[in-house]
């Protein structure tokens, strides 16, 4: 378990509980972000070689988890959030462009008499994923291993690995791709 550095300390905005779980990598670079982890056994882990710039992380409710995998690249105004106890997980080698929003939960509950009828759920993006600008992923989603999301899509179900998906609601619209940093 790392602690945030001083040079992250003084580079970011960090408000966390006492009990959360950091695992924050040598070498991973965390600029101008805004961090906020409140909850039992909630944590924030980023690997090696990952670039985080000016970008809003938030981690709510007791056992949310987010994990940031190797080499990833989140872009600014990104906002990525896990609350009521779900798991947020990128994999490695991710590249994110600007504006992209990854949420497991709504953000405030809805009621059906005493029954809540939006539940958060748990959010999986494979690795080699390129997310474009103002990309918006929602929770329950899964995104294939080396899938591509085209620029303001919504994603609002699973992507298939290796896809190009695209608009609001996304769909997918190649197979079979490969792209490259």
């Amino acid at each position: 378990m790392n602690k945030f550095t001083l040079l992250q300390k003084i580079r970011n905005k960090i408000r966390v509980s006492s009990g959360v779980k950091l695992s924050i990598a040598k070498g991973a670079k965390l600029v101008n972000c805004d961090i906020r982890i409140e909850g039992k056994d909630c944590s924030l882990v980023v690997e090696e070689g990952t670039v985080i710039r000016s970008i809003q992380i938030e981690i709510l409710g007791d056992g949310s988890k987010i994990i940031i995998g190797k080499n990833c690249i989140i872009g600014h105004d990104s906002y990525i959030s896990a609350k009521e106890g779900k798991h947020l997980t990128i994999g490695n080698d991710c590249m994110f462009s600007r504006n992209v929003k990854i949420m497991t939960s709504d953000g405030h509950l809805v009621f059906q008499g005493e029954e809540v009828i939006n539940q958060a759920k748990d959010i999986l993006i494979g690795n080699h994923v390129w997310l474009a600008d103002n990309v918006t992923i929602l929770k329950g989603v899964t995104v294939g291993e080396g899938s591509v999301i085209g620029i303001n899509s919504t994603v609002t179900k699973n992507i298939p690995k290796q896809t190009i998906a695209a608009g609001n609601p996304t769909r997918v619209v190649k197979t079979d791709i490969l792209w490259q940093k």
